[in-house]
């Protein structure tokens, strides 16, 4: 069965997640996002990376690719779904970003295997796992953080810390952070704080590749 497939790869890669900083600086930054359409009777995905100087936040490059999607939708494998679209988009990329952060999951997943993990062991980079919805595990729910910017509160799942909940602005839903790989929350939770502008929730990157998929998309 595919599943146990997947769950069989997940669980052999998650025995080399390391959630340490395994970096000296940041110098670029990337956003990933992947937008969804149907054409033509048949399902196609839309990636978009965009790069960006950490320090000035000015976009260095920016890429995209579009494909037919050929993996169902499996709650808990998305990596096996969108990866391959991810790879071939970040494969275009001149510059190296030294930071990968995706729209999803990194550790904050039922084998720690969010697609923010998973891609990290094609980079070989920190990857950071940005979510907008909270994705349940275990029917363990989440402390709503102080409505105050920075502000969050730890998601515990079996004694462990999986992942935050982070009000990157007052008076707004907050954001579900997750280390993907190399990196440690604390500093995974700093980088997110600092690349947020007054014009959204998520990190600059990120929403700046999420305006590209869905611009794509309306052109596809």
């Amino acid at each position: 069965m595919i599943i146990e497939k997947y769950k069989a790869i997940q669980t052999e890669l998650a025995r080399d997640i390391c959630l340490k900083n395994r970096f000296h600086r940041i110098k670029f930054c990337a956003g990933v996002d992947i937008a969804y359409k149907e054409l033509d009777e048949a399902e196609w995905g839309i990636c978009s990376i965009v790069v960006i100087d950490y320090a000035s936040k000015v976009v260095v490059e920016k890429t995209s690719s579009a494909g037919k999607i050929t993996v169902p939708y499996i709650p808990g494998y998305l990596a096996f779904r969108e990866l391959p679209l991810v790879i071939e988009t970040a494969n275009k990329l001149s510059i190296a970003p030294d930071l990968f952060i995706f729209d999803g999951n990194g550790y904050l997943h039922p084998r720690h295997m969010g697609i923010a993990t998973h891609a990290s062991f094609f980079f070989n980079k920190p990857t950071i796992g940005v979510a907008k919805n909270y994705f349940k595990i275990d029917d363990v729910d989440f402390m709503m953080p102080d409505n105050v910017s920075g502000s969050y509160e730890n998601i515990i799942i079996k004694n462990e810390v999986c992942g935050r909940v982070l009000r990157s602005h007052e008076n707004v839903k907050p954001i579900f952070i997750s280390c993907g790989n190399y990196i440690d929350l604390q500093t995974a939770t700093e980088i997110t704080m600092s690349l947020i502008n007054k014009e959204s929730r998520i990190p600059i990157p990120v929403r700046l590749a999420d305006l590209e998929t869905k611009r794509l998309r309306k052109q596809l």
